[in-house]
């Protein structure tokens, strides 16, 4: 059943085509994502399929009866209301019984409580309501009595979000939907699309969402439209094949375009009689050659300085807002080339962290001491307050106009514009003219551009398309330096991390080695505990009276016993994995400090057998923890 059929659109913004007479359409049960560079136009064809904003040319047809969702990036709320006013505020039959229960509780009339209870109840909207509370539960929303008014740019996207969920439309299409969730909500959020029978269509970068959640892709490229039957990886299979057709046939037009070249250059231009045929052939073939794209490439391989012994030494941090305790005594001494992951939910203090680290936040107590060759390179969440009528050549000759390479080379500010996938004409725009993500890479390159040698980067997917995601990664794998990440990307920070730190609440931080997915795996095989507590504190939350002792209890999850051997093994392996860490990082001080020839072999052959045994007493160790 066909949902949604678009034709002939085209979309353009003063001289710059978006696209042009493409085709498209959705049928029942399709979950397709469109992907593509930034500036593609991708969110442009989303407001046009979505009926928020018109076509230049051609129309959008949409079956009758069906009802349609729109996530879009800038969710626009209404800011009298609080938050269940706003996600309430939708149209259904089971939201109408909902708000007339809400509004007869707040006016205490018990004839219309009553009869609102009897709608609920014919309406099964009981189990509807208490799946509001969850959603908005899961996406990081508690108080929900709270005005949108006082509601951070995530958090609104968060409300808009559960809206457009808790309205469970036939076609749901959603702007990049993992934007300013945490990763947990993420995962939900992948859960409950794949769990739902309904028709999706999305923007998003994130490669892991893609994958799981998606069974069509389409690749937004110079204006027009590739579909691929499939996930993710499948859609990467075959775009390595387009891309290589595409390569061997704009070769043989080349070939072609010289020889028709030399044909039209050597007919006299009075001559009647040229073929023409052969003329419009000519054009045509002329207009694939020259309109051919090819991508700039990302090269950040700018030089770092060198970073001492000393790198950075956190002591006892602590910091707390009101009684929401962030930090408690937090230690760590940062080594060379760590690779640090920040895990935790929206509202436990990662960016707070960082910005201690950097000195812009103070803590309550503890001292944070950095040796004095770290240079910081700091991407915010925040974008940079950059004037509109500038343009994008000016705002980075401000910061340098010729860089160092690692090399030795040097590099103008219009090649490294280049290299960041700004060509020419998009180096002489002015910054009003730029998608959002376009200014989010543009903000990244005058961090690097900087020269940091201990970056730290605060959501920096955000926005980037994928192919400036591979590249990044490509060049924080080879940066010489330290890196502390905080991403929703579990990709990108599975491929980057060798470690991370979990922030748990009450101000504990854990310290965990691995990535994220290893970490997860980790977590989910811990038994579940108070998993009753939890559902009936889930279940209480609900407006109609519940009978909590009615509930049945959960079996308990069976649990294999230590044998007094393995349980002193377990206790004294977190001992020795830290002594074998000290030992390492007190030889890694001397071999940074230097020494002779036959010093230096041999504190690097006890480095590497010590970091063989770290590895084996952690695996031990986390394999005994599982049977716990």
């Amino acid at each position: 059943m066909n949902y949604l059929s678009a034709e002939n659109l085209s979309k353009s913004y003063g001289d710059r085509t978006l696209f042009r007479n493409i085709n498209f359409g959705i049928s029942r049960g399709d979950k397709i994502a469109i992907v593509g560079a930034n500036g593609s136009g991708k969110t442009s064809l989303l407001e046009i399929l979505a009926g928020a904003a018109p076509p230049d040319d051609g129309h959008v047809s949409v079956r009758k009866d069906i009802t349609v969702g729109y996530l879009n990036q800038q969710p626009d709320l209404n800011e009298a209301l609080t938050i269940m006013e706003e996600v309430l505020a939708g149209e259904s039959a089971q939201l109408d019984a909902v708000r007339a229960y809400e509004k007869a509780l707040l006016h205490d009339d018990h004839d219309a409580l009553e009869q609102a209870m009897n709608q609920m109840e014919k309406l099964e909207a009981w189990d509807y309501e208490a799946q509001i509370r969850q959603i908005l539960g899961e996406l990081g929303i508690q108080d929900v009595e709270q005005r949108v008014s006082t509601l951070s740019g995530g958090q609104r996207k968060r409300v808009a979000l559960a809206r457009v969920l808790i309205q469970n439309p036939d076609l749901l299409i959603l702007d990049e939907p993992t934007n300013h969730l945490d990763l947990e909500a993420i995962e939900y959020l992948e859960s409950f699309l794949n769990t739902q029978n309904g028709t999706l269509l999305m923007v998003s970068h994130d490669r892991y969402f893609l994958d799981r959640v998606c069974n069509q892709i389409v690749e937004m490229d110079n204006g027009q439209l590739y579909g691929y039957k499939g996930n993710y990886a499948y859609f990467l299979e075959k775009k390595a094949e387009r891309l290589a057709i595409d390569a061997s046939e704009f070769e043989k037009n080349k070939n072609t375009y010289r020889r028709e070249l030399d044909w039209m250059r050597r007919q006299p231009k009075a001559r009647g009689t040229k073929a023409k045929y052969r003329e419009d052939a000519f054009e045509d073939l002329e207009g694939k050659v020259k309109g051919r794209r090819t991508d700039g490439e990302l090269d950040l391989n700018l030089r770092v300085s060198r970073l001492g012994s000393k790198i950075l030494e956190v002591e006892n941090l602590s910091k707390r807002f009101g009684d929401k305790v962030l930090l408690d005594h937090f230690t760590y001494t940062f080594k060379r080339l760590d690779r640090v992951g920040l895990i935790g939910k929206n509202g436990m203090g990662k960016t707070t962290l960082l910005n201690m680290l950097t000195g812009e936040t103070r803590p309550d107590s503890g001292k944070i001491s950095a040796g004095g060759t770290v240079q910081f390179g700091y991407y915010t969440q925040t974008e940079l307050n950059l004037a509109e009528n500038q343009r994008v050549i000016d705002v980075v000759q401000e910061v340098a106009e010729v860089m160092k390479l690692a090399d030795g080379q040097t590099i103008t500010a219009s090649q490294l514009l280049h290299h960041f996938l700004f060509d020419r004409q998009k180096q002489y725009d002015f910054v009003a003219k730029l998608s959002g993500g376009e200014k989010r890479r543009l903000q990244l390159l005058l961090v690097l551009v900087q020269n940091p040698n201990f970056l730290i980067l605060d959501e920096p997917t955000n926005d980037l398309d994928i192919t400036t995601l591979n590249v990044l990664e490509e060049f924080l794998l080879n940066f010489p330096g330290c890196v502390i990440i905080v991403t929703h990307d579990r990709y990108f920070m599975d491929r980057l991390v060798d470690h991370v730190f979990v922030l748990e609440g009450q101000g504990k931080v854990r310290d965990y080695p691995g990535n994220y997915t290893d970490y997860r795996e980790w977590r989910d095989a811990q038994p579940k505990k108070n998993a009753n507590v939890k559902e009936a504190a889930s279940a209480s939350h609900k407006l109609a009276p519940v009978n909590l002792s009615a509930a049945k209890p959960a079996a308990p999850a069976e649990k294999k016993k230590l044998s007094f051997k393995e349980q002193r093994e377990y206790e004294t392996l977190e001992a020795e994995i830290e002594a074998l860490e000290s030992r390492k990082a007190a030889l890694t001080e001397q071999l940074n400090a230097g020494g002779h020839h036959e010093e230096l072999t041999a504190w690097a052959l006890d480095i590497q057998q010590l970091e063989a045994q770290i590895t084996q007493k952690t695996d031990r160790w986390l394999a005994l923890a599982e049977l716990i």
